[in-house]
């Protein structure tokens, strides 16, 4: 592929930003139009390299579907290419953002990709197996479509690279870290950080001055403290299996499970992570599903298992952000986003009655509103530490990080 250098096709006149986040089995996409921040259109495509492969692609409220039976990566990148370019001039993109979910010690900010920087990506994925080498896949196929265009890594764990050392060292022999980068790393960081800077602005401050508990849930689930803006203490840890109850993903559980589950069962090491990746959260607890509606829907109708699994997850997460206010001088807002902390005011609800040591109370209507008709605030208007609801969008923060390396870049002389 080679190193190109992209100093002369650096303009903020080129004004879109094409984000990609590449898994294991999907391609999502979204274009967005800079600076300011509109959503232009969006796709998926879903089942990448099965029978049942599905692009679907979304203009103006208006989604179409195409089927890509048994596409890869590069097959499925170039279709959703194709469509793109046939309404969207191609000289019009500035750059394209690459969702990156580990950069280890290395990776602190936004980088540009050429041949050492994939190299050192690549180096990285025995911290994230499931995830490093799909988002490799994603970037390559990109790249050999678009090979003039600037492509910028954007990393989930850049955001909490300034934890300090008591927050992300474990007690374990030094020489794990030093010898094998054994630490907290933290994840999600786009959503944390985008989340808490539309925060700051519904607190009427500045971002640098505020400090926050963000709570990010979804399938996977991770809650952050921030201080001044800058994330000090996170819940997910050196991969994305520590920290709080997920969908099919345990978080915390004792150490000393793997030996005991390997003894007493016979499962491997690789059978047992597995599980506890794959296999455990809601899904495990319940039986029943990952999904947090169904299992709300379920709770309703009598399920005790159901019930167990929300209840667990609820208190779990009160516990960690209970947790997380000791990294914080003060606590400014909480914060809720995901597909859980956004729709769910069962969950919200449960979660903040856990937290009324930190003088937190809900306003029950604007919690079942999910704060739609206040701003996002869904606390009791007076004698609470302000609770809100904010959507998070991952596009716009990695689109806002790419556009910033554009404007750096422009600088170059």
């Amino acid at each position: 592929m080679g190193s190109i250098d992209h100093r002369s096709y650096f303009s903020v006149s080129n004004t879109m930003v094409l984000v990609i986040n590449t898994g294991s089995s999907s391609i999502k996409m979204a274009l967005v139009e800079m600076p300011s921040e509109k959503l232009l259109s969006e796709a998926v495509t879903e089942r990448v390299g099965e029978a049942g492969t599905i692009l679907s692609w979304k203009v103006a409220g208006e989604t179409q579907r195409f089927d890509l039976a048994g596409a890869d990566h590069h097959v499925a990148m170039a279709k959703m290419l194709e469509i793109l370019f046939a309404s969207v001039d191609r000289a019009s993109i500035a750059a394209v953002g690459h969702r990156v979910v580990h950069g280890g010690e290395k990776f602190i900010k936004p980088t540009l990709l050429d041949d050492a920087v994939i190299a050192e990506i690549k180096s990285l994925s025995h911290l994230a197996p499931l995830h490093n080498p799909a988002n490799l896949l994603g970037i390559q196929a990109a790249m050999k479509h678009l090979p003039v265009i600037p492509h910028i890594a954007i990393f989930d764990t850049a955001f909490h690279h300034a934890m300090p050392p008591h927050a992300c060292l474990y007690a374990v022999p030094y020489s794990w870290y030093s010898d094998y980068g054994v630490r907290r790393y933290g994840f999600h960081g786009s959503s944390h950080h985008y989340v808490a800077q539309q925060a700051a602005l519904l607190l009427g401050r500045e971002f640098d001055d505020c400090n926050l508990i963000t709570a990010h849930l979804g399938n996977g689930c991770s809650a952050t403290a921030i201080a001044n803006g800058i994330s000090v203490d996170t819940t997910m840890g050196m991969t994305p299996l520590e920290g709080l109850v997920m969908g099919s993903r345990s978080g915390d559980v004792d150490p000393g499970l793997h030996e005991y589950m390997a003894r007493v069962s016979g499962a491997s090491l690789a059978e047992i992570s597995e599980a506890l990746n794959r296999q455990s959260g809601l899904l495990g607890l319940s039986g029943r599903s990952n999904d947090m509606r169904t299992l709300l829907d379920a709770t309703e109708a009598g399920d005790e298992r159901a019930a167990l699994a929300v209840d667990i997850f609820c208190y779990r997460l009160a516990k960690s952000l209970a947790g997380l206010a000791v990294a914080l001088p003060q606590i400014d807002a909480i914060v809720f986003t995901g597909g859980i902390g956004e729709h769910a005011a069962v969950v919200r609800e449960k979660t903040v009655a856990q937290l009324a040591i930190l003088g937190v109370a809900l306003d029950a209507e604007r919690n079942r509103q999910h704060g739609r008709a206040s701003h996002g605030f869904i606390s009791k208007a007076e004698g609470s530490v302000p609770v809100l609801v904010i959507a998070t969008s991952e596009e716009t923060m990695i689109a806002r990080y790419a556009y910033e390396v554009l404007k750096r870049e422009e600088n170059i002389t």
